[in-house]
Formats: structure tokens, sequence, C-alpha cells
């Protein structure tokens, strides 16, 4: 199935073009991955998550 709707990543205007004609910029799919069950890559995203997470220093307070 292929998915019409666009959304703008500058100015978040919809759209069905693939670019935005309020401001030009990208546009991108406004709809979520399909699931799986069966996702090959389930391990790399946690762990880019968990990372990320790191990075930002989420979840690493020790409680007082």
């Amino acid at each position: 199935m292929v998915w019409l709707l666009r959304r703008c990543e500058s100015c978040s205007q919809y759209t069905l073009k693939e670019t935005c004609p309020r401001c030009g910029g990208d546009t991108e799919s406004p709809h979520p991955a399909k699931f799986s069950i069966d996702d090959k890559y389930r391990r790399y995203r946690i762990l880019m998550k968990r990372m990320a997470e790191k990075d930002r220093g989420i979840g690493n307070e020790e409680p007082s």
C-alpha cells in the first residue's frame, strides 16, 4: 500500500507533494513503520535508544 500523505519537516504542513508548497522544505511520511513480531533490527533500535538516553542523561539519576 502506498501512502500518499506527506508532512513538511520544517513547517508541519500536510501535502501530497515531495516538497512543501508553503516553504519549499522536504517532506516525510507521517505514518509509523509497520509492526512486525519478527523484527530483525529490534536489538539495534533498543541499543540506539539507550545510547541516546545515556547521552541526554535520562535514566542515570540516582535517588536521593
